[in-house]
């Protein structure tokens, strides 16, 4: 055979050698990328691409969602109010309050035949601790006398001049009056002569501000 024929052929097969093997490298990097590609997250994705020399491609889910910024609110403050005054101590003579009144009014008697005059005690108690002042005039103690539905007589009525009627309660010691209806009804034309009150059942009240005695039930014959 001829020399140079052999190491022809000789060279030909290196070249192809090396050819194949630089082939070969370049197919298992690619294989090796496509695994780590498919095998890994995103976040080992990015690195595999970062430590290849490439940049990480953004997730698409991720872009499109938006940004939040959360304002922490602040602590809400509190203003002590102002301090109330204290409540002054009532003193001797001041104006009574409906608390410290006890109010009532008893009938003398149940039955009333014709040409008898309906006759009620009225008592009025301050049970507070001092002494203190009210108005047992008609109109600010009104005893009112009904029957059913029907306003027949109030003191409060017809009243002309002064009707203010002060008067000083001491602890525990009542104010009593004596209260006469005369049978005639009350409340229309004061000039004109009152109608007289029928025959029947009546219910008599007093009233003062924020007060009201118990009912007290009577018959007219």
């Amino acid at each position: 055979m001829d020399p140079d024929t052999f190491r022809s052929d000789i060279g030909v097969d290196v070249y192809w050698r090396r050819r194949m093997a630089a082939l070969v490298g370049v197919l298992v990097v690619v294989a090796v990328v496509a695994w780590a590609c498919s095998s890994s997250g995103p976040e080992d994705t990015s690195k595999v691409q970062a430590q290849l020399g490439g940049s990480p491609t953004p997730d698409p889910m991720v872009t499109v969602l938006p940004t939040v910024t959360i304002t922490p609110s602040p602590s809400p403050t509190t203003t002590p109010g102002a301090a109330k005054p204290a409540s002054r101590a009532k003193r001797p003579g001041d104006a009574c309050e409906s608390p410290d009144l006890v109010l009532n009014m008893q009938g003398q008697g149940d039955v009333y035949a014709p040409g008898n005059r309906p006759r009620f005690i009225l008592t009025l108690v301050n049970i507070g601790k001092v002494m203190c002042t009210t108005d047992v005039g008609p109109r600010a103690m009104e005893v009112r006398i009904t029957s059913g539905s029907d306003r027949v007589w109030s003191s409060a009525d017809c009243v002309s001049g002064e009707t203010d009627d002060i008067r000083k309660l001491d602890r525990g010691i009542p104010y009593v009056r004596e209260i006469e209806w005369d049978r005639r009804r009350s409340g229309g034309d004061c000039a004109a002569e009152p109608d007289a009150a029928l025959a029947g059942t009546y219910v008599a009240v007093v009233r003062g501000p924020g007060l009201k005695s118990r009912r007290t039930v009577f018959h007219l014959r």
